[in-house]
Order: C-alpha cells, then structure tokens, then sequence
C-alpha cells in the first residue's frame, strides 16, 4: 500500500465509523420504550432482538421481540409470569434477563416476598422452545449465592469457556446497600464455588442517597472485559461506573479489576436526561456498531420516592470505542419526537 494511502487509511476508517454511529442515532427513537427500567436486550443468533425489563406495577414478568431496534418500541409484550400472592417471589419483581445457555433460554429476575416485600433474592426461570415467547416457561427456584441478604441484578456471561454470574448483594459487615460479586456457574441455575466481591461503593458519587454498586453488564473487547455498573440512588444521581480487567486476567481474582474514578455515564442537564443507568449491553444487527441499551428520565424534579415514580423509559445508543480500547459512552441524547 503506497505510503499516503497509508496515512488516508485510518482516516477514512474513522469518518464511516463517525458516519455509521450519526445513522444509528438518527434511526433510533429516543426514548425508545416508555415507562420501562433495567432493560436488558439481546441479539439472538435467529436474528431477532428480545427485550425485557422492569414493567412500573413490578408484578409481572414480559418479553417482546422485533427484527430492529426500533422495531421493538411497537412489539406486542407477552406476559410470561405473574407474580405469586404469597410466599416468596410475591412482590418486587425486578431487572429481568434473558439469556439462551446451551439450547434453552432462561431469565434471571429478583423478587421480594408477598410478606416480606423486602426479603428480594434472585430467581430462575427456564423454558426450552427455540422461540422464547413460546413453550413454558417453568420456575426453578432461587439461585443461591452463598449467604442469605438482599440481592438482585444478576447477570452471566461466557469469556473463554468459562460462565460466571455477576450480581448485586447486601453484607451485613460491610456498610452500604449493595456490592458487586462474581462468581463460576457449573449449571445455569447454580454456582461453582465462592463468591467474590468486585466492587463495593467506596466513592462519593456512589454514596449519594444510598450507598450502591449495582446492575452489572459484561462486555469484552480489544483485549479487555469490562463491567459497567450503576451507583448511587435511583434519582438524579443514578450513574454508571466501569471496571475494566484484561481479557487474560483471572476475573476471580479482585486485583485484576480497575474501578473508573469517576461516572462514565451521567445526567445530562441540556439534554433533559436525569439518573441514566441500570444499562445493557448489544450491538447493530452486523454486529458492527456496539450498542448501549438504559433507562433515564426526563425530568429531575420527583415527587416522593424515586423507586415509585414509574417514568424511566429504556433508551439506546451507539457507543464509540477510544484509541486506547475503551467504551466512550458519550452523554445521554436528547429526546426525539415520538
């Protein structure tokens, strides 16, 4: 290649990859779903994308599915699980995600007890039609993580044969709401081995209003795994941090993890959105252009309890990649006309 053809090369690379983030930002809408938290979507190889996540009443459990994107912000949601009017499982129903592990899909989701709202522990469900809107989806009880106390937010992730689920959790002996753990899975509705803790709200701008580390999302690129998660209050406050380790690292092992010292990801005043976080991860259907998936609100200003307030409706948007391998996340986007 002759030299200046050399030189043009990467900047011609970063003009189409400018040009191909400004045609996704224009194709999708902002917001994409109303009234809809802790949205988790995934691009299955059938080529369809699915979509869960927290419905306001918090007493069911949906799934919708759409060739696009944007085509999902009109797909007809099914009802796939109600809550149950005693026991466990009987309130709090929160941050559901899908996921397909060797031929059957499953959904991970908190739930609180119908008496004991706030005794919330992460639940399993599974159903083996190729189609998850189809077949029965069957309960398999709670996923034990090692110690009863609050937990929620569970996520997994394979990274070079291995699967692990990552979660949120409350120890008694550490002060705070929640912290991060990892751990194997040797199926996928039970563990191998112990937890880890990953990251616990140790800075100022995860301590505001409550004292919380959050809503993991994997995702592993150039040479690196990073887990972004939500910190902070469910208000205006609510932001995503990053831990980042490298690809070849022992992801067990809490040294190999990075914390970003401050938000990557946060309220955006001219723009109108407020508290984004409780983010997914998925890509354009060429799997060219990452994708970040998120509830926010448009408005600061709540009346009572932020977890009461059903207005944070999921969004999406592209997300750039920086010389060095990082996510460039960006700032929230306007909102568009519906």
């Amino acid at each position: 290649m002759p030299a200046i053809l050399r030189l043009l090369f990467p900047s011609v690379l970063l003009v189409a990859f400018v040009a191909t983030l400004r045609a996704a930002e224009t194709t999708l809408p902002n917001p994409l779903v109303l009234q809809r938290a802790d949205p988790h979507v995934t691009l299955h190889t059938d080529g369809w994308y699915y979509f869960t996540a927290t419905v306001p009443e918090y007493d069911r459990l949906e799934l919708r599915r759409a060739k696009t994107i944007a085509a999902l912000a009109g797909a007809e949601p099914k009802t796939i699980w109600r809550k149950h009017a005693t026991g466990a499982m009987g309130s709090h129903i929160w941050a559901p995600e899908l996921h397909h592990i060797a031929g059957k899909w499953y959904v991970y989701f908190a739930a609180g007890g119908a008496e004991k709202v706030w005794d919330i522990r992460i639940y399993v469900l599974e159903n083996s039609a190729a189609n998850p809107l189809d077949g029965e989806w069957i309960e398999r009880g709670q996923l034990k993580t090692g110690w009863e106390s609050f937990a929620l937010d569970a996520t997994t992730f394979e990274h070079r044969g291995t699967r692990y689920l990552c979660w949120a959790q409350k120890d008694p002996k550490i002060k705070g709401n929640t912290n991060l753990y990892l751990a194997k899975m040797d199926t996928p509705l039970t563990l191998a081995g112990q937890a880890v803790m990953l990251s616990k709200p140790d800075l100022p701008w995860e301590q505001i209003r409550y004292w919380v580390n959050e809503g993991p999302a994997f995702i592993a690129r150039n040479g690196r795994v990073f887990i972004a998660y939500s910190a902070a209050g469910t208000g205006p406050e609510y932001c995503l941090g990053l831990l980042t380790a490298s690809a070849d690292a022992d992801l067990l092992d809490p040294k190999s993890w990075t914390k970003s010292p401050a938000p990557i990801f946060t309220t955006n005043e001219k723009n109108g959105i407020f508290g984004p976080g409780h983010n997914s991860f998925t890509t354009t259907p060429d799997r060219k252009t990452d994708l970040l998936v998120f509830h926010a609100r448009n408005y600061a200003e709540i009346k009572g309890d932020p977890l009461h307030d059903p207005n944070r409706h999921t969004r999406v948007q592209p997300i750039a990649w920086r010389a060095d391998g990082t996510p460039d996340l960006g700032m929230p986007r306007p909102e568009t006309a519906r």
